[in-house]
């Protein structure tokens, strides 16, 4: 069974992030620049907060807010629920279907180590699937 390590180690741990003082405006430039679904939002070198397309939907636009007026602090999402690098492939799934989200922070200790995604994950399970089916079928032919 596969860890969060690594899905890291395949991934990178870049780390893509602003302060909750930038604007949305300011977050959305990157999200686009990275093609990411979502940018952590760092305070003083701490996790502050995660900003994801699902905030922008439901907390600026359908509240008639406007990207450059309005500061990430104002619409992050805080406390995101973050997961470790021990913390294996299942655990995470089960962590994102329960709670709706498709982000996970990766924290090692009170240290952000880089960001996971349900893609991350889902890619990871298929690899990891199709390994044991190739691995199987290898058997199966060396034992005729």
């Amino acid at each position: 069974m596969g860890k969060v390590r690594d899905i890291l180690q395949v991934k990178g741990k870049v780390i893509y992030s602003l302060s909750p003082d930038r604007t949305v405006y300011d977050a959305l430039q990157v999200m686009v620049e990275k093609n990411l679904g979502a940018l952590l939002v760092i305070e003083d070198n701490h996790l502050a907060g995660i900003f994801t397309e699902r905030d922008y939907a439901r907390k600026l636009i359908l509240r008639g807010k406007a990207s450059k007026d309005t500061s990430l602090g104002e619409v992050m999402t805080e406390h995101p629920i973050t997961v470790t690098p021990h913390d294996s492939v299942d655990h995470c799934m089960a962590v994102m279907v329960n709670n709706y989200v498709r982000h996970l922070p990766v924290m090692d200790g009170e240290q952000l180590i880089g960001l996971i995604s349900i893609g991350d994950v889902i890619k990871h399970i298929i690899d990891e699937q199709k390994f044991i089916i190739d691995s199987l079928e290898h058997y199966i032919h060396d034992s005729r």
